[in-house]
């Protein structure tokens, strides 16, 4: 079977009142990002390039999609295990290398940490990690490896 999703979103450079491109060490990196019924996002170049550090940046955006898409599909099949997951947290870290004026990701690593109900099945809700990578579609979609470190703790009874 085959579905195919669309997704739309309007980049708008609201750093111009600061001033035209005639510089580049002066123009203003910060731009919005809107996708319809969703909060603007405020956003910038990373701090690296020249970016507002208290905006999100696409290399912030790229590592939270993987994380957010390993979670989601790690969180499916733990309901249709019937796996009980009581808290999941992960901190995330990519590494880009710059080459050149370009770059590219060459690693991203995902660190969840799960908590289980007590008695599940440990061993199932570390395989799920596998599969969840397997199944998430960002992950799917970049050219670079997507890692896993888990670990899995029971919560008490």
């Amino acid at each position: 079977m085959h579905k195919e999703h669309h997704y739309r979103a309007v980049i708008c450079w609201d750093g111009k009142a600061a001033g035209v491109t005639a510089n580049y060490k002066a123009y203003s990196r910060n731009h919005l990002a809107a996708l319809e019924g969703k909060p603007l996002l405020e956003m910038s170049a990373d701090p690296a390039f020249r970016g507002d550090a208290a905006r999100l940046n696409p290399e912030d955006c790229l590592l939270i999609a993987l994380s957010s898409c390993h979670m989601l599909s790690y969180l499916a099949f733990a309901a249709l295990e019937g796996l009980v997951v009581t808290d999941y947290r992960d901190e995330a870290t990519g590494t880009m290398l710059q080459e050149g004026v370009g770059g590219r990701f060459v690693e991203v690593v995902l660190r969840p940490q799960v908590t289980v109900a007590a008695g599940s099945d440990a061993a199932l809700a570390q395989q799920l990690h596998e599969k969840a990578g397997k199944a998430c579609f960002i992950a799917s979609s970049v050219n670079f490896p997507v890692r896993h470190e888990s670990a899995i703790h029971t919560a008490q009874a």
